[in-house]
């Protein structure tokens, strides 16, 4: 699986538990939903994402959108 799938894998992912647990526990957890999609919206940009300098670095399969 190369960085851009894992990448929009894990923001889903993050964006869905943050809705579960917003739901379940606390509306505050909304900030982390926001957070998600604030750092899609830059990265989309300027290219600049730390998790994809983490998974580059553990030896990932680079995709298009983040050579």
């Amino acid at each position: 699986m190369s960085v851009d799938r894992i990448v929009i894998a894990f923001a889903g992912s993050m964006v869905l538990l943050s809705l579960a647990l917003a739901y379940l526990f606390s509306p505050w957890w909304y900030l982390l939903t926001a957070f998600v999609g604030l750092n899609l919206l830059q990265s989309a940009f300027t290219g600049f994402c730390p998790l994809a300098i983490i998974l580059k670095k553990a030896g990932c399969r680079v995709g298009a959108a983040f050579n």
